[in-house]
């Protein structure tokens, strides 16, 4: 059973001591929804692994906090243990200590200023398929709706607004098939790709500014596939791309801008996932802005606020671990940065 009475710090190792690898997070979900069915003041449903618990107090405006319950693989780094201002172990950055703050927040914030759902899902840190806050959104939508959310991912106490979008692609070269010895008679498609290398070499970057927020976009080869036998000339080489797109462009929108890039050769799409914008306009982000206080940044990378974002709902990153430490064998979180996590949050649930 799991102590939401404890200090966060505490409550942190506790959760980071429970194994939830992606796909064994039962132990920890089933610990959760006990505590959390434990207060009369929340509703608790539960889809899978994913436990939903839900204020119903009636006020004008409703924000959702999520947190992911697993963890990459352990890698001999749990239990956990303190050193100095410092909690090591699995999933203590990414994102245990977020975890707990919103379970602290669930626990002792009985009437806050806004309505409040909690979401502790599964799953994340795998295809995306398996994510439970997707399926959530696929089956129980209601469940998620929101003025305004935070994804409690690592980043350092920071804010860090929506997410970029990441599609894949692959551009095709084809040439003719020759025996070695008479390369001559073939085509090297292997040697084709230098154009497409060439145009990403020359290629620059936009770095859009979106609600006020600067994203860095990149297209960048990830990949390259070709070769037939040690004595052929291959008649075709695959070169694989992955671009990285600010949130102002849709799928298809990033996808167009890709064939103008790869004008010319053959270009298939393989997968893609939409970006996020900011939504710090919103009258309660910029409360939660004050609340935490600090610079807003882009976030660079993908995560989860793109299916908030797919609901009509502002989202934002904010944690308080280092997305630096995220998968490291050494991953640690900063205690002090935990209590600071749970002070701001509560100071923007209760204004």
């Amino acid at each position: 059973m799991l102590d939401l009475t404890q200090d966060v710090r505490a409550l942190t190792a506790a959760i980071v001591d429970v194994e939830s690898v992606s796909g064994a997070e039962r132990t920890l979900a089933d610990a959760v929804e006990r505590a959390l069915a434990a207060l009369p003041h929340l509703k608790v449903d539960r889809s899978g692994e994913t436990v939903v618990a839900r204020t119903g107090l009636g006020r004008a405006e409703r924000v959702l906090i999520a947190g992911h319950l697993d963890t990459v693989p352990v890698a001999g780094n749990l239990p956990s243990r303190v050193e100095g201002d410092l909690l090591y172990g699995c999933g203590t950055s990414d994102m245990k200590a977020g975890v707990a703050v919103a379970l602290r927040l669930a626990a002792t914030v009985h009437e806050p200023g806004r309505d409040v759902t909690y979401v502790f899902y599964d799953c994340e840190e795998v295809e995306a398929e398996r994510n439970g806050l997707g399926r959530v959104a696929r089956e129980h939508p209601d469940w998620l709706r929101a003025d305004f959310a935070v994804l409690m991912e690592p980043t350092d106490g920071v804010i860090e607004g929506g997410c970029q979008g990441t599609l894949r692609a692959e551009v095709t070269v084809t040439g003719k098939r020759a025996h070695s010895a008479r390369s001559w008679f073939g085509v090297n498609a292997i040697h084709g790709i230098e154009p497409v290398l060439a145009r990403l070499n020359a290629y620059e970057a936009r770095r859009p500014v979106v609600d006020g927020l600067e994203y860095h976009e990149g297209l960048n080869a990830v990949a390259v596939r070709g070769g037939v036998a040690g004595n052929v000339i291959p008649d075709l080489c695959v070169v694989t791309v992955n671009y990285r797109f600010a949130p102002d462009l849709t799928i298809e929108q990033a996808q167009e801008h890709v064939r103008e890039v790869f004008d010319g050769f053959e270009v298939a799409f393989t997968d893609a996932a939409p970006g996020a914008r900011p939504g710090l306009t919103h009258p309660v982000a910029a409360a939660f802005t004050t609340a935490v206080g600090g610079t807003p940044r882009a976030k660079l990378g993908w995560t989860d606020v793109a299916r908030f974002s797919a609901l009509g709902v502002p989202a934002v990153n904010y944690g308080p671990g280092d997305p630096n430490l995220a998968h490291q064998q050494g991953e640690y979180v900063s205690l002090p940065k935990i209590v600071e996590g749970e002070r701001a949050m509560r100071d923007w649930l209760t204004a």
